[in-house]
């Protein structure tokens, strides 16, 4: 890479990494060493390719000041798990809101997809659902029960279960960032196309909005923090495959982090989805007024929390 090129793609964080010194800005002690370790590593690259540069004594300046600012931050509450979900998670998500935008547009492409199979194919539900389900299903209606499978087992032995099988998934999305994406992808449609054509089962048998007060219950958060998963996953391909300025396995171990806190941070979520599955969506009598209500706070929680929330402090920061 020339000069000018590696100027050009880097600047703009020199720049803005400048700024933060020179102005003695608040930052998360571990985004400010994250910038750091950035810098350092342009500063390697700069020194074997541009040794007697400008560019090279800059980034050497900065390196220096940066490694000053680190040691005099304190760091008391960095290890603490409420700095890492108020400060450190939101600061991090904040850069990966594109990715985000792409596995929840990709999810709701495929629900869309799995919907219109189930529409054009009378057959597509039970090949996707299995015959079982359907057909309990079927007789749950005919009894007047359309909702009874969230019934079918005890309570509490339904929130561990469920619990477990979602966080597995997660981290099986999550995982599979390693091929590329690949895997995340197909974990992502494969869930997409599931909940379009289990919900337009529900609307073929004019049960739509029944099945929506209900399954959205938990659904809510469920479906979004596997959504947020994949996005971690997808972080992680992004590693491999745009490394940047990095060398590669650089560019992996640091997509590896950054998706393993965005990992992290689903799993009291995905608690309080199981523990609504198990305890809450069986009471099918409850008033519609209070299921609108639980599945519009689940949506205003997980929404603050990954787009406005890291936003806010990214502004703040």
């Amino acid at each position: 890479m020339r000069e000018a090129a590696f100027v050009k793609a880097n600047k703009e964080k020199w720049a803005e990494f400048e700024n933060v010194l020179k102005n003695n800005r608040s930052i998360p002690p571990d985004s400010l060493a994250e910038l750091y370790l950035e810098i350092t590593d342009q500063l390697s690259f700069a020194r074997t390719f541009f040794p007697q540069s400008n560019t090279t004594n800059y980034l050497n300046q900065l390196a220096v000041s940066s490694h000053r600012l680190i040691h005099a931050a304190k760091k008391p509450d960095s290890k603490s798990l409420s700095y890492f979900f108020l400060t450190d998670f939101p600061s991090l998500v904040a850069k990966s809101h594109k990715v985000l935008l792409f596995a929840f547009c990709f999810f709701l492409l495929f629900s869309i997809v799995g919907a219109y199979s189930a529409g054009t194919d009378k057959a597509f539900v039970r090949s996707i659902m299995g015959d079982q389900y359907v057909d309990m299903t079927l007789q749950n209606i005919a009894e007047g029960d359309p909702m009874g499978v969230y019934k079918s087992e005890g309570a509490t032995e339904m929130f561990l279960g469920v619990t477990v099988n979602n966080i597995r998934v997660a981290l099986l999305a999550f995982g599979l960032g390693i091929t590329l994406g690949i895997g995340t992808l197909y974990i992502l449609l494969k869930n997409a196309v599931m909940l379009g054509s289990f919900q337009y089962f529900f609307f073929d048998q004019g049960l739509f909005w029944e099945s929506v007060r209900t399954i959205w219950i938990h659904g809510t958060i469920e479906i979004a923090v596997i959504i947020v998963a994949g996005s971690a996953g997808l972080v992680v391909g992004n590693s491999i495959l745009f490394p940047g300025t990095y060398s590669r396995l650089y560019s992996f171990r640091r997509g590896v982090i950054r998706g393993s806190k965005i990992m992290l941070s689903t799993v009291p979520f995905f608690i309080l989805a199981g523990f609504l599955e198990g305890f809450v969506t069986r009471l099918t009598a409850m008033p519609k007024g209070l299921e609108y209500g639980i599945i519009c706070l689940s949506l205003i929680s997980v929404v603050t929390y990954y787009v406005f929330y890291p936003i806010y402090l990214k502004r703040k920061l």
